[in-house]
């Protein structure tokens, strides 16, 4: 066995042999594999394998695609089987929300070139003669869908691995992972140790043992899964061909072809843990007892579907055990809190994904970064507040709802609170309704009386009247905002300003009490954050940037090392703000301070520590509202005092709080992009408008990988658009956008309805050489094509005079 690697892959399951594969594609071949037991051994073998290409998230459609195309070409590369059969996938709507839900899914294929597509009854009914299309409003068919044999795609993607000089190395477990102080790790095994440059932890049951002998906690849970396979049906034996699979989401049951018989799984509501501490080390190939009485309802429906299933004998039941993160998500990158230790397990739906995520996975260990944002599945977007209580609830909730359909700006309740804040009760009962961002329960909006849940769905909930009231609230008299859900650190000491500027892209203030908006640049010259750095005295600096990558941004933070008596403080946990914005912004604040709010006392981008109602607070003109406003930071134990301070003068204003959600309403008007949506490492700052931000005469962290794309022409700009929406629907993110002439023009990131403006408006992505300003397109909300048009500029104050009045 090698002593030394360039990376040690630990577990020998589909995923881990995927990434092992893909590093020694990518040009790693000293690469090794270290399997407990058999390959395959855990949740690999006993998978239903299913594979399908679309998602509601567009780069996991991306990377299902290149799984679902990697396995022929495995094949013949190999010479190993992956047992690919393709006979199409039949998804089922019985609702008018999974229509909708359907039909964006096809116009994304439309503007992808992916191929699903709508089936009339009849082409169904010959597709697969078995089912009763009874009480389908409409059918969507994937000609691609299919499965392939558990087995034979992880035993292609070893064989592949070694042809390139990969090693794997079965019946050897490892019993210790260490760092040593260079970065590298030695990972122990009864065969020997091995010095390494990379730990990839894909042991998947066995994720949260490997992680924790480095002294990691990852939040994942086991559960049983169940599904069966009748004994050969005379229906399908005298078909003469394979059928289609059938999804239908709203029967909460799959089912398709196992040999001559079917096979039928179920994600029932009667969730059963497993290993809840910790797997077994013995478990490999074993199964649990047959529990079917506990998915015979969703079984029956599955019945009532396909009528012949009825009255097949059970030829087998496969009950076994598989591994979540509490969204169902992979838990997927390189652990902030350490050096070359890179995690992905928790994978749901392995096969139609294991590619994808080998190719991200060795993209992101030898490049430092994948080509695709997938900041859904980064690790990183959980932190030590993702407990094992929180784990559990919200692991029951995605099994039970595993086919439910995640709404726009659904904010699902299990496992929360998991964080609050000091004025969480007192918000509460003022009506607001709490949604969550990195563990914190911040206000999306405000009922008219406390206890009201908001309902989910396509179009206008019942929050959209409040939040457009909360809208123009801000735009006529004034608004309060919570932002303390923003990340929030301090750098201090002789060497701040000199660190900062080799950090950011922008130059750092040189005076007391000036800020400055600087992009993150990514290591393919994109954009990895959007940042407000402030001056608060010599030699100190605070940083703001986006809450839900605060753990995200640790990686670049701990790139560049902090010079000698400087110190980066993280005090998200200890400080709190609120933004105060609106046309009488400067009068609410004036009567709570003695400081200069004038225009020229106290001028736009300038920050100053400030004495509010008594609580001392550090003041940053400035609004993501794109209004007149402040930002106001203090101590967490403050927060209390100075939100009802604020919100007591608000309200003699004709103002009051408002939330997220109608700060999301207020960007969208100003045309103001956010990070996760409009910014995100795939996007270069021309492409985004942020070019001018970046300052070339200076150094900074990845500016080699800038200045390789600064002169490029983007491939697509980020556009506002205006929409004529008559279905009680805005758009809310993903919807396809063409040219009416059919042409794929682009993409939305975020939509919402502008209050204060009157109109229905979008921000989004249009490549070059199609739209221009002013031109006309059409936008598939609901999965519909509407009419909209690109604006010519922002919709709200486009001078950006009320921003500086």
């Amino acid at each position: 066995m090698k002593t030394h690697a360039q990376a040690v892959v630990i577990g020998g399951g589909l995923v881990g042999c995927s990434i092992l594969y893909h590093l020694a594609k990518l040009g790693w071949s000293d690469v090794v594999l270290l399997e407990r037991d058999e390959l395959t051994s855990g949740s690999t073998w006993h998978a239903a394998a299913n594979i399908h290409g679309l998602h509601d998230s567009t780069n996991i459609s991306r990377i299902q695609h290149y799984t679902m195309n990697l396995y022929k070409e495995l094949e013949a590369e190999t010479g190993q089987g992956c047992g690919v059969f393709q006979p199409g996938s039949l998804y089922l709507a019985q609702t008018e929300e999974r229509e909708h839900q359907l039909r964006l899914q096809e116009a994304k294929a439309q503007l992808y070139g992916l191929n699903f597509r709508e089936a009339s009854r009849d082409e169904a009914q010959e597709l697969h003669p078995l089912a009763n299309y009874d009480g389908i409003r409409c059918i969507m068919y994937e000609p691609d869908g299919g499965n392939v044999d558990p087995s034979g795609v992880t035993q292609a993607y070893a064989a592949g691995a070694r042809k390139l000089g990969a090693q794997i190395e079965r019946f050897c477990p490892v019993t210790a992972t260490e760092q040593q102080p260079d970065g590298t790790w030695i990972v122990r095994t009864p065969k020997g140790d091995i010095n390494t440059q990379w730990v990839v932890n894909a042991a998947g049951l066995w994720g949260r043992e490997v992680a924790a002998m480095a002294g990691i906690t990852l939040p994942l849970q086991p559960t049983e899964h169940q599904y069966f396979v009748t004994e050969t049906m005379p229906e399908i034996a005298a078909m003469g061909r394979r059928l289609p699979s059938i999804a239908d989401r709203d029967g909460e049951y799959y089912l398709r072809q196992e040999g001559q018989g079917l096979l039928i799984g179920a994600y029932e509501k009667d969730v059963r843990f497993w290993a809840e501490e910790g797997t077994p080390q013995g478990f490999g190939h074993e199964l649990f007892a047959d529990d079917l009485e506990r998915i015979m309802e969703n079984v029956l429906r599955a019945m009532d579907r396909v009528p012949a299933a009825a009255v097949a004998g059970v030829k087998r039941v496969i009950n076994g055990p598989m591994i979540w993160s509490p969204d169902s998500n992979a838990l997927y990158g390189p652990v902030p809190e350490l050096r070359n230790y890179f995690c992905c397990t928790g994978i749901i739906p392995g096969f139609s994904q294991s590619g994808g995520l080998g190719l991200m996975s060795a993209q992101w260990i030898i490049d430092g970064e994948p080509q695709y944002d997938m900041f859904a599945w980064d690790l990183a977007r959980f932190g030590d507040w993702a407990d094992k209580r929180f784990t559990k609830a919200r692991v029951a909730d995605q099994y039970a709802h595993r086919f439910s359909i995640h709404f726009p700006n659904e904010e699902r309740s299990a496992g929360r609170p998991a964080r609050v804040r000091g004025t969480y009760d007192d918000m509460k009962a003022r009506g607001a309704v709490f949604g969550m961002n990195c563990g914190w329960e911040h206000p999306l909006w405000y009922a008219n009386t406390p206890g009201v849940e908001e309902t989910i769905g396509f179009t206008r909930q019942n929050w959209f009247e409040p939040v457009s009231a909360e809208a123009r609230m801000l735009r006529e008299h004034v608004g309060v905002i919570d932002i303390s859900n923003f990340a929030n650190y301090v750098v201090r000491g002789p060497g701040a300003r000199d660190w900062l500027d080799a950090l950011f892209a922008n130059r750092m203030p040189r005076e007391v009490g000036r800020s400055c908006l600087t992009p993150l640049i990514g290591v393919r010259g994109g954009i990895a954050g959007d940042f407000t750095v402030t001056m608060v005295a010599e030699d100190e600096f605070m940083v703001i940037g986006s809450g839900m990558a605060e753990r995200y941004h640790q990686r670049f933070f701990n790139a560049l090392p902090l010079p000698e008596g400087t110190t980066f403080e993280n005090r998200t946990d200890t400080t709190c703000g609120y933004n105060i914005a609106g046309p009488k912004a400067r009068d609410l604040l004036q009567r709570l301070t003695n400081a200069d709010l004038s225009n020229e006392g106290f001028r736009f981008m300038r920050s100053r520590t400030i004495e509010v109602g008594g609580t001392r607070c550090l003041a940053l003109r400035v609004s993501f509202t794109g209004d007149l406003g402040w930002e106001l930071h203090c101590d967490a134990a403050d927060q209390a005092v100075l939100a009802k301070t604020l919100l007591d003068a608000a309200v003699d204003l004709g103002g009051g709080p408002v939330g997220s959600r109608a700060l999301g309403v207020l960007r969208i008007e100003k045309g103001y992009g956010s990070w996760g949506r409009e910014y995100s490492p795939e996007y270069w700052p021309q492409e985004v408008g942020l070019d001018f931000l970046v300052k070339p005469e200076k150094e900074f962290l990845n500016k080699a990988a800038w200045m390789k794309v600064k002169d490029k022409i983007p491939r697509e700009r980020l556009v506002a658009f205006e929409l004529d929406v008559t279905e009680g629907a805005d758009a809310s993110g993903g919807e396809p956008v063409f040219l009416p002439d059919g042409t794929p023009a682009g993409r939305v990131t975020s939509g919402a309805y502008g209050a204060s403006v009157g109109k229905s408006l979008a921000l989004g992505f249009i490549k070059d050489g199609t739209a221009q300003p002013g031109d006309d397109v059409h936008v598939y909300v609901l999965g519909k094509p509407h009419t909209g048009r690109v604006l010519t500029q922002p919709a709200f104050d486009p001078e950006g005079l009320r921003l500086r009045a």
